[in-house]
């Protein structure tokens, strides 16, 4: 397995990382993904290990926590061997602050992760979307001190926008915070909404799995860059799944491409 650096960090990340939406399969949105169990979720792990891979994505959003659950009881033995990354924003309940980035939710939504992981600390603390009705210090500094508690080693963002991500930078800079290390986005060999100009001259990549966030998931977030296709994204996702069509004959060959693409990237 080859190792990088996790971009404006000294931590080394596997070039690939292992996704846990599947983990749980609670509710309508979730099942769909997958329904992985403990059992099933322990197997995988070993073969994620034997094959050097040690980091694992989830959220706390994932099939309402069962995902956390599952994965701290995949890894349970060796906690020390694995690197842990988990999300925090989307909502996780019913009350009026059980989603945002407020210092009020994401204490409250930390402390609930380390408990479902069954740890102490998490190794990268996401924001799982930009929240607009948060200022963006309150959020940072609530993330900083996290980190200086031990709750949390580093702290990175999802689903930002570029000005959501440099404005974030450029206050963590300020105060002399700690800054996002990474920026989890969809990007693929078919959706690369993430090349704008936007996004692209601010890259804080993380070799994870990408995702994005469901409609009512999106509710406290303000719309921005992603949600208007740039001109000639149609052009380029046609052009990938031309070259994917004929590989897909091969059976898994064409998702295989797909990996070998982002992770060259």
């Amino acid at each position: 397995m080859e190792y990088r650096q996790l971009v404006y960090s000294g931590l080394k990340v596997p070039v690939l990382s292992f996704g846990c939406g599947t983990f749980g399969g609670k509710g309508d949105f979730f099942s769909a993904w997958g329904n992985t169990d403990v059992q099933e979720a322990t197997r995988l792990v070993d073969i994620c290990l034997e094959a050097g891979l040690n980091f694992f994505d989830t959220a706390d959003v994932y099939s309402q926590g069962a995902s956390e659950e599952i994965l701290g009881k995949a890894i349970a033995s060796r906690r020390n061997s694995v690197l842990i990354s988990t999300k925090a924003t989307f909502p996780i309940g019913d009350g009026p602050n059980d989603v945002g980035s407020s210092r009020y939710h994401l204490i409250q939504a930390c402390e609930a992760s380390l408990r479902r992981l069954n740890t102490d600390y998490i190794d990268v603390y996401h924001l799982h979307g930009f929240d607009a009705f948060t200022p963006v210090e309150e959020a940072l500094k609530t993330l900083n001190l996290l980190v200086q508690s031990g709750k949390v080693r580093y702290i990175a963002c999802s689903n930002f926008s570029g000005w959501h991500l440099m404005k974030s930078l450029a206050v963590s800079e300020r105060y002399g915070w700690e800054r996002y290390v990474a920026h989890q986005a969809y990007y693929s060999l078919v959706g690369r909404d993430f090349t704008t100009p936007d996004c692209s001259q601010h890259r804080h990549r993380c070799p994870q799995r990408r995702t994005t966030p469901s409609e009512p998931q999106r509710r406290r977030m303000e719309p921005d860059s992603r949600t208007s296709r740039p001109s000639g994204c149609r052009q380029r996702r046609d052009a990938a799944l031309s070259v994917l069509a004929p590989a897909s004959v091969h059976g898994e060959k064409s998702a295989a491409d797909g990996v070998r693409w982002i992770s060259r990237e």
